[in-house]
């Protein structure tokens, strides 16, 4: 008589494995920028596109794989097989030269870039996905040295450390066999610390401080949909949306000022997150060209936050591709997968000026007989014009794709 187990080991091992990384990425989260445009408004936003697509401009709204978690669209979820569990880690370094009138100086940054995980609940029709990853970073230090009218001479101290730190959870639902919804609900939480300072040299001058905290402790839904056909076993269409409402952020913003008095004055300034949404579709050949267009809006500008002139509403494009000569050649390099591709955005801050924009490639190593694959992508980006930001950043993950839910006959 047949018995039948299950895996059940081996998932408290990467569930073990999952608490673990979401401890140290809790712990390490501040040390992820050394940008000095990390100081306005929130930080640094984070990147909720998984590596895989990051080597393909940070597409997502439109892609639909069993390869990859893909959390900026949940919808996207449901396309796991049905005997799959999947988890996904991702590191990066990233090296940042900084030019002004002042000189060149360089930076360089590593830390943990997010982890996630995802197992069908029921058949091909039902996902669920879960995860943490940073929604901003703050992180810099520096100081400049600049007189009044050549009388007066001071040094401007600027520094500021911390995060806000995203733990999601989300569903994906396949109402039909060519349209799925899903949605995540995300946990906010975490500090961020900012500090500047004048400190004069002649001494009938008094220095003056100023020092913000925000504490968050807050939640944001994000709901997705698809549509996807393919036919002649040639040709795939994906095209998705992606929509969050406008939310009142749980945080508290205090500013306490030291004057030449030594006054204290506070502060608190209620705090939202603004409504955004996006739109995208991709197109596959014979499962080995993939093409790609994202399109996404982010009402910043509309938004009670910090000051009303201190952020801006910014629109997002993204362009991707990726190329597989043969997805089951016994040729290793003929599996390999090889992506290229571009982002282009305004930043959400008033006080950055000019454009932002990155250019990306990346490939993919799988592993032979197994459904895991690990992806490098290398990401060149510009921003700011009196302060010039150039960076390369290096981004390596580990897409595990394994058979969990199978019965095994002794």
């Amino acid at each position: 008589m047949a018995r039948y187990l299950y895996c059940y080991s081996d998932m408290k091992k990467i569930i073990l494995t999952y608490i673990l990384a979401v401890l140290a990425l809790g712990v390490s989260a501040q040390n992820m920028t050394s940008s000095p445009y990390s100081r306005f408004a929130y930080g640094e936003l984070g990147d909720d596109v998984p590596n895989t697509f990051r080597g393909m401009g940070g597409v997502g709204v439109g892609m639909r794989s069993n390869k990859a978690i893909n959390p900026l669209q949940p919808a996207s979820y449901s396309a796991c097989d049905s005997t799959t569990f999947m988890f996904d880690l991702a590191g990066s370094v990233m090296w940042t030269n900084y030019s002004d009138a002042s000189g060149k100086r360089n930076r360089a940054n590593g830390n943990l870039e997010y982890i996630s995980l995802l197992f069908p609940i029921y058949k091909r029709y039902i996902a669920f996905s879960a995860g943490v990853m940073p929604f901003s970073t703050v992180g810099y230090n520096f100081a400049l040295a600049d007189s009044i009218n050549n009388d007066y001479h001071y040094t401007a101290t600027y520094a500021g450390e911390g995060g806000i730190t995203e733990v999601y959870g989300g569903l994906s639902f396949n109402i039909m066999d060519w349209f799925a919804v899903g949605a995540n609900v995300y946990y906010l939480f975490g500090e961020v610390a900012n500090y500047r300072a004048l400190t004069f040299r002649e001494a009938d001058m008094h220095d003056v401080a100023m020092y913000g905290t925000l504490n968050v402790s807050s939640l944001r839904t994000r709901v997705g949909a698809q549509f996807f056909h393919s036919f002649e076993d040639k040709h795939a269409f994906t095209i998705g949306a992606v929509f969050e409402p406008q939310m009142k952020l749980n945080g508290k913003y205090a500013v306490i000022e030291t004057s030449w008095a030594d006054t204290v004055q506070s502060s608190d300034t209620p705090m939202q997150l603004p409504m955004q949404w996006g739109v995208g579709a991709s197109y596959t050949w014979q499962q080995r060209l993939t093409l790609a267009f994202d399109y996404t809006w982010q009402g910043w500008g509309q938004v009670g936050a910090f000051s009303s002139q201190s952020l801006r509403s910014r629109a997002i494009y993204a362009f991707g591709a990726e190329y597989r000569h043969d997805p089951f050649g016994r040729n290793y390099v003929d599996r390999m997968s090889w992506r290229l591709g571009a982002k282009f955005s305004d930043p959400y801050q008033k006080s950055v000026d000019g454009k932002e924009y990155k250019v990306s490639i990346g490939i993919g190593f799988p592993l032979r007989n197994a459904g895991t694959v690990f992806n490098a992508t290398v990401e060149y980006g510009h921003r700011g014009e009196l302060l010039v930001e150039n960076y390369m950043k290096l981004t390596i993950n580990a897409a595990i794709c394994e058979n969990w839910f199978f019965k095994r006959k002794l």
